[in-house]
């Protein structure tokens, strides 16, 4: 229980460092392309992880080898996606759109590893998703964009359940230093057409750090090990506070003002936590084992 209930704050603290990090990301972003900005904060990510703790890898057997490649494929094809539907919709829609992998996982689960998903469950996904819906929509069109945010929000989705079966607290640092090299390389194939641009300045190089360091390879450490204790349903709604606490810090640091629809939404969300955190643990525990080799 003890494991389970810390698991759940860690992933709280991981959406908190997200959010954090959008006003960040829009400036820097604006000075060197999306692409580079990603290749770039996952090699300095994948390089620190790797000086801290290089025995690793060596750690990890054949198997949990390929099964961090494959999460990092997926995560990383996600970001690219993600990235690449952004310049044809709206950040609000983009959102949104990428949120839906609160949707999606619950279906991978009961899809993929014929795992039955909890009422409580479903409540809190349909609740989550009309509270990312206020957060962020002003209006909606299905066009290119959109549908390749989509798409990532699905690799997203695949990603939560993959490392909801496949990790473990032994070997968790293993599996995150070999996910996030393979983000960066996947990120900086797809930066290379036009050559990877390096941050402009000595501020802009602070901002990539935070979001290398404290925003990606922690996030995604503790990440990692959180869902090693947490079914990947629960480890999704939990996820959706992401853009609850990046309006927090919109009107903390930025100065936006407080509407109804930011309120109402956070409440949503907020909401839908509590649903499947305080609904019953037997049943939601239950769906935490993991699959065999890959």
């Amino acid at each position: 229980m003890f494991g389970s209930r810390g698991a759940a704050a860690a992933l709280v603290g991981v959406t908190a460092a997200w959010g954090s990090t959008f006003f960040l990301i829009k400036d820097l972003v604006e000075r060197m392309p999306v692409a580079d900005f990603l290749a770039v904060r996952f090699a300095v990510a994948a390089v620190a992880l790797a000086a801290i703790n290089p025995r690793s890898l060596r750690r990890l057997s054949p198997v949990q080898r390929r099964r961090g490649i494959v999460l990092g494929l997926l995560y990383g094809l996600a970001q690219v996606g993600q990235t690449a539907g952004l310049q044809h919709t709206s950040a609000a829609v983009s959102g949104f759109v990428t949120g839906m992998y609160v949707v999606f996982t619950p279906l991978a689960c009961a899809l993929l590893l014929r795992r039955p998903v909890t009422r409580a469950a479903w409540l809190a996904v349909a609740v989550s998703t009309a509270g990312l819906g206020l957060l962020s929509l002003r209006g909606f069109s299905l066009g290119y964009g959109e549908v390749l945010t989509l798409a990532s929000a699905g690799l997203y989705a695949l990603h939560i359940v993959g490392l909801g079966n496949w990790s473990n607290s032994r070997d968790a640092y293993g599996l995150t230093l070999i996910q996030t090299v393979t983000i960066a390389a996947v990120c900086t194939a797809a930066s290379l057409p036009g050559g990877v641009t390096l941050p402009p300045d000595g501020g802009a190089w602070l901002g990539l750090l935070y979001t290398a360091l404290v925003a990606g390879a922690l996030a995604l450490l503790l990440q990692t090990w959180a869902q090693a204790h947490l079914p990947a349903t629960r480890a999704a709604i939990i996820m959706t506070m992401e853009p609850v606490f990046a309006a927090a810090f919109a009107v903390v640091l930025g100065g936006e003002p407080v509407t109804w629809r930011m309120l109402a939404g956070g409440a949503l969300i907020v909401a839908a936590m509590y649903v499947v955190e305080l609904g019953p643990r037997q049943s939601a525990d239950a769906q935490v084992p993991h699959v065999g080799p890959v």
